[in-house]
C-alpha cells in the first residue's frame, strides 16, 4: 500500500462535479456514547472506591491506589477509542471517477482519485478479519476501509464493483 502519498490523481479534475452514482462514508464503530460513557466510568468509580474503602479498613491501604489506577486505566482507553473514531473515509463515484477521502483523527485530509475504467476492486472471498479492500489503478494501490468490519467490506466492494459494471456496461454518451 502506499501510505507515504498524501494524493493520488490519474489526471482527472477534480474541481468539476458531476452526477454521483454512488456516496458512502465509512466510519469506526463506537459502541458506546456519550451518556453511556458517563454512567459507565461512574459505576466503575463508585465500585472502586467502595472496594478501596474496604481494603483500607482491613489495613490494605496499597490496594486503594491501585484501584484508583484502574478507573484512570478505562478512562484514557476510552478517550483514545473516542479520538479514533474521529476519523473517517468517504467513497464518491461519478461517470468517470472514484475519489476517496480520508481525515484522520487530527483532521488531516488526504484525497485519491482513480479513473474508473482502470480501477479494479480486490477483497478475499470470503473476506476475515484480517482481508483488505484494495483499490488498484496504474500501478496504484489503496487500502480502504480498514477499521471496518469483514462483512461490511465485502458489502462496500459488492457495492462499489455493480456500480462499475453498471458504467462499463452503459459507457458515456459521446
Amino acid at each position: 500500500m502506499n501510505r507515504d502519498a498524501q494524493t493520488y490523481t490519474d489526471g482527472l479534475d477534480l474541481e468539476e462535479s458531476p452526477a454521483i452514482r454512488f456516496d458512502a462514508v465509512l466510519q469506526p464503530h463506537t459502541s458506546l456514547g456519550a451518556q453511556g460513557f458517563l454512567l459507565l466510568m461512574a459505576v466503575i468509580g463508585v465500585i472502586s472506591f467502595t472496594a478501596g474503602v474496604a481494603f483500607v479498613i482491613a489495613g490494605a491501604w496499597p490496594v486503594f491506589g491501585f484501584l484508583g489506577l484502574d478507573v484512570v486505566l478505562v478512562y484514557v482507553a476510552f478517550k483514545f477509542n473516542y479520538r479514533d473514531a474521529r476519523r473517517y473515509e468517504t467513497v464518491k463515484l461519478t461517470d468517470n471517477k472514484l475519489v476517496i477521502e480520508r481525515v484522520g483523527h487530527t483532521g488531516r485530509r488526504q484525497k485519491w482519485s482513480f479513473q474508473t475504467y482502470w480501477l479494479k476492486i480486490d477483497l478475499e472471498d470470503p473476506p476475515t478479519p484480517e482481508s483488505a479492500l484494495m483499490l488498484r489503478s496504474h500501478g496504484k494501490v489503496l487500502e480502504i476501509g480498514s477499521f471496518l468490519a469483514p462483512h461490511e467490506k465485502h458489502d462496500l466492494a459488492a457495492a462499489l464493483r455493480c456500480e462499475l459494471n453498471k458504467l462499463q456496461r452503459d459507457p458515456l454518451p459521446q
